[in-house]
């Protein structure tokens, strides 16, 4: 009993850490399933079982991406107690993995449920404020912020790994169908709604020519992802060689531009 305690503590607190990664210690690469599944290999004192269950985590977590306020499956957590699930029990990564997604799922339940606390958070710290009480308003989003992700992440990281990942399984199980479905849509919606946000501000003339071509070659000839990011790669290679490559030069100087002259410079002789 005194030993399940100490694993579950120990992997609880390198959730916490490997969330830490993108909230206080900056970007460090930690929060990736392949570096937290690596790192409850080591407390737990099999090494070569984490990093196997992190690269199968991994693979899978590639195409998840954040997008706006969207919340994907919570992967680090999922290949957290999955590494934990397969170094307990010398399961393998295959075996691992069964446990890895419903884990995830239910990450990113509370991920939605705890990012709904922390804006009334956030609306309390912008009134203390309003009244000077800066101290109270850096307590809101470095303490209590803080704790409330730290709790997200190790609560669900110490029930599973102490009491059994059954009883996870069996928590994703209970959530109703109707409640899911309305947090995937929730989350859906944000994800259009922050694409949106970052149209606006990348898009302008010259650019939305290249969006409706995108868009064009993935749906009207179904080229993947990848594919249209090779023709979008080239095309830029090609349009920077005409404008700044020898052809571009030579039209600039056939323009009446001196060839000399040095943008960067100030025109001193002019005053």
């Amino acid at each position: 009993m005194e030993s399940t305690l100490l694993n579950a503590v120990l992997v609880g607190l390198v959730g916490v850490f490997c969330m830490l990664d993108s909230r206080l210690l900056g970007r460090l690469n930690f929060e990736q399933p392949l570096i937290g599944a690596t790192l409850v290999g080591i407390v737990l004192g099999d090494v070569p079982t984490g990093l196997a269950v992190g690269a199968a985590v991994e693979l899978v977590s590639m195409g998840l991406v954040s997008v706006g306020a969207a919340v994907p499956p919570d992967m680090v957590l999922g290949g957290i107690v999955a590494a934990a699930f397969a170094c307990l029990t010398d399961a393998s990564a295959e075996t691992a993995m069964t446990i890895a997604i419903p884990v995830a799922v239910l990450g990113q339940l509370l991920g939605i449920v705890f990012r709904s606390i922390i804006v009334v958070l956030g609306h309390v710290s912008d009134g203390e404020i309003e009244k000077g009480n800066f101290k109270a308003a850096y307590r809101m989003h470095i303490v209590w912020g803080t704790v409330l992700y730290s709790l997200m992440y190790f609560l669900p990281i110490f029930v599973a790994v102490f009491v059994g990942t059954d009883v996870v399984q069996a928590v994703v199980d209970m959530i109703p169908d109707w409640f899911t479905a309305g947090l995937n849509t929730a989350s859906q919606i944000l994800t259009a709604y922050g694409l949106a946000l970052l149209l606006s501000m990348m898009l302008n003339k010259g650019m939305t020519v290249f969006l409706i071509l995108g868009f064009a070659l993935a749906s009207y000839l179904g080229l993947s992802v990848t594919a249209v990011s090779i023709f979008a790669v080239l095309l830029a290679l090609i349009l920077s060689s005409i404008k700044y490559g020898q052809g571009g030069a030579q039209m600039a100087v056939a323009g009446g531009a001196d060839a000399d002259y040095d943008p960067l410079e100030d025109d001193d002789d002019e005053f």
